[in-house]
């Protein structure tokens, strides 16, 4: 009897008849798109074991991951989400702003309605360009985001004093969502402002010496020129000016390029700061120093005569019959020491700077020592440094640039005299002859009104520099500085001619001196750069109308005293 409970066991290998046998629709054709004729066999143990294994691989993967971004990452990526949310960004101070000593605004901060950080703005008064510089803007590259934040001082006063301009950046925070937009914004740190500061210049007299500078420019003579006013007992600057000049606008705003590359292709240098960084032969400017040098060191006195034939004859004692002949611009017959200035004589100087006959002259040492002590070839440690420092020639400085070591009579004669190798800056011409009017103390140039840095005492005679005053007077009343005599101020000067290029065919043309001559106030230097020989209204020509414009516009600086 068959039992209900007895299961049967089928064989994995025992096929079924619906497995062999076929519908006879199918066969025809055989149409394996359909399960009906095909053969089917069931998943293998092993298989479901494989799946099920890599199942727990990833799954096991996938919770160890979550896990570690959960416990061990999980601080970080939270504050990057707050970052993502919450941007901190640099808030620009404002710029200090530059008045000059009138309180006239010379360089200020103007607002863009583009841009988060304000423009720099400059006075359109000529004159100044060089003195105060400009500076660069922050810049954003190609795409958009800032390579540059800050307003940076790339020349003149903006650079030297652009820790004190630029101030401090604040910070600002901005809550963002999801998408990037600004939901709030809030000051976290206010920025610092930069602190305003007063110079010691004056526009109005530095756009009025600058254009007359211009002018004689313009007239086709002269290629280019500076000048310099200065206090001579505070040291403090009222002109610096150089021309040609740029534009402190163009530059800032970096967008005219036309207009820079008409500055950069000048090829009279327009970027140089003729007045502290450009090097000139003085020639006869120096003859007041070498006067005091002379009487200080004993040389001779200032009663003492020399005499100009026009000409001083040196024996040559290898060819007697071709003696040296060192050439005076003209003959002076006997002079004493303030005629020797006041009429420039070349012999006068060539004896006491080199000696003659029987005359012990200075010598280069001497000349060397006196020029450095009066700060030529030596930076005026003004807020300007770097300066151009200059050269006074000497048997070293002859070797270094010549390959000769031999020292000759007529090299110290033409040091003397301004010319040869010597080199100086319209500052440190400006600051030496402050020296000589003020008593002899050497003013450290300044552009701060109020401040006070040490000047130098040099402890020299009063009498000797009363000496030199008065020769440099007498240019005036009746030497070679005449264009400067006005019965209405008192002036002192020294006017110098000095030949350069190849065969002097070209020169300098500089004036020197001070003002009021009884209680000297201003210094000042006026150089005017590479004319033909024998050019007429220079530099002299130059400081005239620059006083009759004083007397017009600005008297109270003609007076002994200030008001």
């Amino acid at each position: 009897m068959r039992s209900w409970f007895t299961f049967r066991t089928r064989s994995r290998d025992a096929v079924d008849p619906h497995e062999v046998l076929l519908d006879a629709h199918n066969l025809p054709g055989y149409n394996q798109w359909q399960f009906e004729g095909r053969f089917e066999r069931p998943i293998r143990r092993q298989s479901l074991a494989l799946i099920f294994a890599v199942f727990l691989v990833v799954a096991g993967v996938v919770a160890v991951r979550a896990g570690t971004l959960q416990l061990v990452n999980g601080a970080a990526f939270a504050a990057q989400s707050e970052e993502n949310r919450f941007a901190y960004t640099p808030l620009p101070p404002e710029r200090g702003v530059l008045y000059d000593r009138t309180g006239g605004e010379l360089a200020w901060n103007t607002p863009s309605a583009d841009e988060a950080f304000a423009s720099r703005s400059y006075t359109a008064s000529s004159g100044l360009a060089h003195v105060l510089g400009y500076v660069q803007l922050p810049a954003r590259d190609a795409q958009g985001f800032f390579h540059r934040r800050e307003t940076v001082g790339v020349a003149g006063l903006e650079r030297v004093l652009q820790e004190r301009l630029a101030g401090t950046p604040g910070t600002q925070i901005i809550e963002t969502n999801a998408l990037g937009a600004v939901q709030s914004a809030g000051v976290v740190e206010p920025p610092e402002d930069g602190e305003a500061i007063t110079l010691s210049l004056d526009h109005a007299l530095s756009a009025a010496l600058s254009g007359f500078i211009e002018e004689r420019v313009a007239a086709g003579t002269f290629q280019a020129g500076a000048g310099v006013l200065l206090d001579v007992s505070t040291g403090e600057v009222l002109v610096h000016t150089s021309y040609p000049e740029f534009s402190p606008a163009v530059m800032t705003s970096a967008t005219n390029t036309s207009a820079i590359e008409r500055f950069t292709e000048d090829p009279r240098t327009v970027f140089l700061d003729r007045a502290a960084h450009g090097l000139y032969t003085p020639g006869s400017i120096i003859k007041p120093l070498m006067a005091l040098a002379a009487l200080e060191e004993g040389v001779i006195t200032p009663e003492e005569e020399i005499f100009s034939s026009g000409r001083l004859v040196v024996p040559n004692p290898y060819q007697p019959d071709r003696p040296t002949i060192f050439r005076d611009w003209q003959a002076h017959g006997w002079t004493d020491m303030p005629t020797a200035i006041a009429v420039s004589s070349n012999v006068y100087f060539f004896e006491i700077g080199g000696g003659f006959g029987d005359r012990e002259g200075l010598g280069i040492t001497r000349i060397e020592r006196w020029a450095r002590l009066f700060g030529l070839a030596e930076s005026t440690g003004s807020v300007m440094d770097p300066e151009a420092h200059g050269t006074i020639p000497s048997p070293r400085w002859k070797e270094a640039t010549f390959g000769e070591d031999v020292w000759r009579v007529g090299d110290t004669y033409n040091t003397a005299i301004g010319q040869y190798g010597f080199q100086i800056t319209p500052l440190q011409a400006v600051r030496y002859v402050a020296a000589i009017a003020n008593g002899g103390v050497l003013p450290t140039p300044r552009y701060e009104l109020g401040a006070r840095p040490e000047n130098r005492d040099l402890a020299l005679d009063p009498a000797h520099l009363a000496v030199v005053r008065e020769g440099m007077r007498r240019s005036v009343t009746e030497g070679t500085a005449r264009a400067l005599d006005f019965p209405w101020i008192s002036v002192a000067a020294k006017t110098g001619t000095a030949e350069v290029g190849r065969g002097k065919q070209s020169m300098h043309s500089w004036v020197v001196g001070f003002f009021p001559y009884e209680e000297p106030r201003f210094a000042f230097a006026v150089l005017m750069e590479e004319a033909p020989a024998g050019t007429l209204q220079g530099a002299p020509y130059v400081m005239h109308q620059f006083l009759r414009w004083l007397r017009e516009h600005a008297p109270h600086y003609l007076e002994s005293t200030e008001p």
